[in-house]
């Protein structure tokens, strides 16, 4: 069993990565966005957390939320995100081939990866770091040939907001040196 230990501040900000499991290529397709973009909503509601950033690739998803001020349980929201997806995605996504016992004793889906990445944001730089790197992250991966090419992000949001230019490129593409769950 891993030593990792999470870190837990109320009112944090955090950067996640979520992996979907062995690496399958659906958290881009129509019934995957739906699901989650339900769940999350649902989920806000019961437990709220405000959306900083959100990219979406088709084996992976990237975000930063900040949680209210006396609340830390962002394993709790992921819990009740990954669950509520995993309902409504069972029949298009579970792979009951690639279960195990493990994960059938942990009553696990074959849709996400059993762990997720969490980084808390520490300063002003480190969040314009992560920022950068999710929005970067479909170019990155070979996806989309510019940031605002790439339909399932956020980026399109902040441009509306004046908080990024429509053509901005990551000038710190190479100088991003932070492990971030990939």
């Amino acid at each position: 069993m891993s030593d990792y230990k999470r870190n837990f501040v109320a009112g944090g900000t955090y950067f996640f990565t979520i992996n979907s499991f062995n690496k399958q290529k659906f958290f881009t397709s129509p019934v995957f966005r739906s699901a989650l973009r339900k769940a999350t909503s649902h989920t806000k509601q019961k437990l709220p957390f405000e959306i900083n950033a959100w990219v979406l690739l088709p084996d992976h998803l990237h975000c930063i939320w900040t949680l209210p001020e006396n609340d830390h349980n962002y394993s709790a929201r992921w819990s009740m995100i990954k669950r509520m997806v995993t309902q409504q995605c069972k029949y298009h996504f579970l792979q009951h081939h690639l279960s195990n016992p493990s994960r059938f004793k942990r009553n696990e889906s074959t849709i996400w990866q059993r762990r997720f990445w969490e980084h808390t944001i520490t300063n002003e730089y480190d969040y314009e770091n992560h920022l950068n790197y999710i929005y970067w992250n479909p170019v990155k991966h070979g996806y989309s040939g510019s940031v605002n090419e790439w339909p399932f992000s956020t980026f399109h949001r902040d441009v509306k907001k004046g908080l990024y230019d429509e053509k901005w490129v990551c000038d710190l593409k190479e100088s991003i040196d932070v492990n971030f769950g990939e």
